[in-house]
């Protein structure tokens, strides 16, 4: 898939930058040619040497260099590849981009291209969740910019949670999906996943049994058609699929926030099960038992309708918004009032009954509910109920 691709791979200054050199390798490997761009600070971390050697390509790293320049302008390099990879996307190199600044020779080709940018982020987890840098990502994504991790995890500097680059294999992974052609190629679909949490207190909350499979199932299956997919997740039991733009929220106000972010987009499938209330009076300390037996007060409010408010969109609407019916009575005449009173174009139902194990499940039952009727699918695999619906959504925007 990677044969005679030209990868510019961009390398920024941080301690992950080490595992650039494997990435290197595993692209030269798939028949991909690799040029490196060195920032100052990633030279800090990797030698010139053992990059330039591993790519067998020159490196560049100076933006007034004369003999760069004359032979092949950072304009013309910054054109001249299929993809720009940026490995690890620091905060700063990121927070240049958002911004629109060129003051050295990445940011300098990231803001001259028109080439497509893949950026692999990696920092620490305060600066990652840092409110700024959360603003970059949201610009970022909405100039189309497509991100693989970071990942959760312990961190250099002794502190755990999401910073981490992806692996190398995961970016070669977001590579190969972003070349891949098939019916959905040039489309961009947006997928929400897994439950959401709601606080009470500091450390209890209400949720669901959604372990965000099926969700995760439709991701894969859209990536595999083609499509770029941005993959909106409440914490989920099962990870997310490789190759594709993961957003992690907890509370379904932060789900609609990052679905906001992700618009617009050609399709949208709402698989997340998410909370239809929560807590007004959470506290801000745990929970005791004060011995009177008595339980603590909640109040609830009820949580935004993330696919009404999608579905009734006047600008920016997606051509088609799927919806989730996970229903216990009435399966079919529940989910079709639904598919009427959200707007949304398709609804795809499925009776989560305890007795159906399909809540948390290996497999799922559904139907699919359209304006033109419903059509039931027999039981089947998640993944294989994925594909069935990819397909579906193919066909519907071909």
């Amino acid at each position: 898939m990677l044969s005679d691709k030209r990868i510019l791979l961009v390398i920024g200054g941080g301690i992950s930058a080490f595992k650039s050199l494997d990435l290197i390798r595993r692209l030269r490997e798939r028949g991909a040619s690799v040029t490196p761009v060195l920032t100052r600070a990633a030279e800090q971390f990797v030698t010139p040497l053992s990059v330039a050697a591993l790519s067998g390509s020159k490196l560049y790293r100076d933006l007034f260099d004369l003999t760069d320049e004359a032979e092949m302008g950072h304009i013309q390099l910054s054109r001249s590849a299929d993809l720009i990879v940026v490995a690890p996307a620091t905060a700063d190199l990121m927070a240049k981009m958002s911004h629109g600044r060129a003051d050295d020779l990445a940011s300098t080709l990231l803001l001259a291209t028109d080439t497509p940018v893949l950026l692999a982020p990696a920092m620490n987890v305060r600066m990652w969740d840092h409110p700024a840098t959360q603003r970059n990502i949201a610009t970022l994504r909405g100039d189309g910019i497509r991100f693989v991790g970071p990942n959760a995890g312990d961190m250099a500097c002794g502190e755990h949670g999401p910073g981490r680059m992806a692996e190398p294999m995961e970016i070669l992974a977001a590579i190969e999906a972003g070349f891949a052609k098939g019916p959905l190629a040039g489309r961009h679909v947006l997928v929400t996943s897994g439950p959401t949490h709601e606080p009470i207190d500091p450390v209890r909350y209400i949720a669901n049994r959604s372990s965000g499979a099926q969700g995760t199932a439709i991701a894969a299956a859209l990536r595999d058609l083609g499509a770029r997919v941005t993959f909106v997740t409440g914490p989920a039991s099962v990870p997310p699929p490789s190759g594709v733009d993961v957003v992690r929220v907890e509370t379904a106000a932060q789900m609609l926030g990052a679905v906001e972010a992700a618009l617009p987009a050609d399709a949208a499938v709402f698989a997340a099960a998410v909370a239809d209330w929560r807590v007004v009076n959470a506290a801000t300390s745990k929970m005791k038992k004060d011995g009177s037996g008595k339980a603590p007060a909640l109040e609830f409010a009820q949580n935004p309708d993330i696919l009404a408010q999608v579905s009734g969109l006047s600008q920016g609407r997606p051509a088609l918004v799927v919806g989730f019916a996970a229903e216990t009575d009435d399966v079919i005449a529940n989910a079709t009032a639904k598919r009427l009173r959200k707007g949304c174009d398709w609804i795809v139902a499925n009776d989560v009954s305890p007795a159906t194990g399909i809540m948390g499940g290996a497999e799922n039952a559904v139907t699919v509910i359209t304006g033109e009727g419903a059509e039931s699918w027999a039981r089947m695999g998640k993944s294989a109920v994925a594909q069935r619906l990819a397909a579906k959504i193919a066909a519907a925007l071909a």
